[in-house]
């Protein structure tokens, strides 16, 4: 299992990943292949993709201060996997209404970050794991120190 400290050096980059996609989406302009036919949600794809990809950059982040947070983790995970999906379709868009040099440069651009988001997976099943074990832990010592305390007592012996 990834440490703490091990894993705030990927978050980092994956902050990086979300502010150079997000840089990268705010070149693209969306309108041109409207006015070719596109469809209206192309444009809220790439809003969508240019705030996740911003959030992404900021939560990744605060995250890698404080690694440990699972849902601060989950969130980061859940922000990758809908940023890659809109990106995809995004992709497809360019292909079609704009270059597929662009569309290329897009996807490369959205793949760099595979490798981190692997790690990052695994560190938050692997710390899930570990919240779960300790969690039965506390749960196994409360049971046994709830029975301590109201088992009937005995009474003192006569001697």
């Amino acid at each position: 299992m990834l440490n703490p400290w091990e894993i705030a050096p990927v978050l980092e980059e994956i902050s990086g990943h979300g502010a150079r996609l997000a840089e990268r989406l705010g070149h693209i302009n969306v309108r041109p292949w409207i006015d070719h036919g596109a469809s209206e949600t192309y444009l809220e794809q790439w809003q969508s993709a240019t705030e996740q990809a911003k959030a992404l950059a900021d939560t990744a982040g605060a995250l890698a201060h404080n690694p440990e947070k699972l849902s601060a983790g989950l969130d980061v995970l859940f922000r990758i996997q809908a940023l890659e999906t809109m990106i995809g379709s995004l992709e497809q868009g360019m292909r079609k209404y704009q270059t597929p040099a662009d569309a290329a440069a897009l996807a490369a651009l959205s793949a760099e970050n595979g490798a981190n988001r692997s790690r990052l997976e695994r560190y938050l099943v692997n710390l899930a794991a570990d919240q779960e074990q300790q969690l039965q832990v506390m749960d196994s010592e409360a049971q046994r120190c709830r029975a301590l305390l109201t088992a009937p007592s005995q009474p003192p012996r006569k001697r």
